[in-house]
């Protein structure tokens, strides 16, 4: 492989790091979290509670963006707080996509 496009492979994997999935150990933190500090209010098993469900069949229609952004900013004037100090944008968005297909345990 030529240094040139060495340089390149290792540019987009770490680009890929940057913007992507959290590593493994942070997974685990971020569903730690999903699953007590947020299951508080949208129930443990995240079918809803004080907030609603967070289930694939729920988030179906919504804008992934708009879910990060309720994630990461809150919404002022509701029970939902912001969780920016705790988590990335980049980790809403992962929370998210998980959120969508099918949280893990």
């Amino acid at each position: 492989m030529s240094a040139s496009r060495l340089v390149v492979v290792l540019w987009l994997a770490s680009a890929a790091a940057w913007a992507g999935e959290p590593d493994a150990a942070r997974q685990k933190e971020l569903i730690h979290l999903v699953r007590q500090d947020c299951g508080s209010c949208h129930g443990m098993t995240l079918k809803g509670g004080l907030g609603p469900a967070l289930l694939p069949e729920n988030l179906a229609e919504k804008p992934a963006e708009g879910l990060a952004a309720t994630i990461y900013y809150g919404r002022p004037g509701t029970p939902m707080p912001p969780w920016k100090q705790f988590m990335s944008e980049n980790e809403a968005d992962w929370i998210v996509q998980k959120l969508m297909t099918a949280f893990p345990e």
